[in-house]
């Protein structure tokens, strides 16, 4: 009698489930830390708003309700345009002299912002954009409220 060589269909079948079964694991994983790490990018330029700003006004904070036209302004690599290429919508809000910007991160189940203001507030809040940036009531725009 001669002996078979190789692999039963049964046996295959089985270590293509477990492949499959692993695979999707680390898909879920790496999904995760690729956003983890896209907010991580959104989080730094943000804050490279604010230090960018106490270095444009030095410090005086004169030039607040044109800041975010300027670091805004469509192409080259300014801040809200580089949050856009990462498909991230930056929430501003100017009142006088205040500025803010906010963006939805992308990493929590539940909706998770994060913001920085012109007095040099960086906040992360399960506020939405909309109601960090503007404080109508009190006529300022700030992500400490």
């Amino acid at each position: 009698m001669q002996k078979q060589k190789g692999f039963t269909i049964i046996e295959l079948i089985v270590v293509i489930a477990i492949i499959a079964v692993l695979a999707s694991i680390v898909l879920v994983n790496v999904t995760s830390y690729i956003n983890k790490g896209k907010d991580a990018a959104a989080e730094g330029n943000l804050a490279g708003m604010v230090t960018n700003y106490a270095i444009f006004t030095d410090g005086g904070g004169t030039v607040g309700s044109t800041y975010l036209t300027q670091v805004g302004a469509t192409g080259g690599a300014s801040y809200l345009n580089m949050l856009s290429t990462q498909s991230y919508t930056a929430t501003t809000g100017k009142t006088g002299a205040n500025w803010c910007a906010c963006v939805q991160l992308k990493q929590y189940s539940t909706a998770t912002y994060y913001c920085v203001d012109s007095s040099g507030n960086k906040k992360q809040s399960t506020t939405a954009c909309s109601t960090i940036c503007t404080d109508a009531n009190a006529g300022t725009t700030s992500c400490s409220s």
